[in-house]
């Protein structure tokens, strides 16, 4: 695989998965991962619903930082995909809750259900939420035991998207 098509492998990725898992960081330092319904605008901006009680949305509120993976678990054994990425997360107000709201829950066909404004407003517990990616990465597409034809290497190793 070029390199030119990690950011298509990569786009791909997002969108026949419905779900990342979210690593957050509570106030003790101690990691906590969430898997989250999860809708992408590109390849950096990732969009997910959640309760404000929630360990993960708590912890945000101290530690804005995230990890994010969306591993393709359909793949059969070592035929590994997956997204990795890093950055900031936050609860999303004004403007940028309007936008999240035309992103989440994504293409119709995943089955999801619009959200409103007041679905994640005011008394509701849930609140629409955005990690903006500063840095992605995915599992360097390869077949088993064979290298991969971007770097020669014969292990499992990330490339980073530009």
């Amino acid at each position: 695989m070029a390199r030119d098509d990690l950011a298509a492998h990569a786009r791909a990725l997002l969108d026949a998965n419905a779900f990342l898992t979210l690593g957050t960081v509570d106030p003790a330092g101690r990691p906590w991962t969430s898997p989250v319904y999860f809708a992408a605008a590109g390849l950096r901006e990732f969009y997910w619903s959640s309760d404000t009680g929630a360990v993960h949305s708590r912890n945000l509120t101290e530690r804005p930082h995230v990890s994010i993976v969306v591993f393709d678990s359909s793949v059969r054994p070592y035929h590994g995909r997956a997204l990795y990425a890093v950055g900031p997360a936050c609860e999303l107000q004004g403007d940028d809750l309007d936008r999240g709201l035309q992103v989440y829950p994504g293409p119709s066909d995943r089955g999801a259900t619009a959200l409103t404004r007041e679905d994640v407003t005011g008394s509701s517990p849930y609140r629409l939420y955005r990690a903006t990616a500063t840095e992605v990465w995915v599992l360097c597409p390869r077949e088993p035991r064979r290298p991969c034809p971007l770097h020669g290497l014969a292990n499992d190793h990330r490339t980073r998207i530009e």
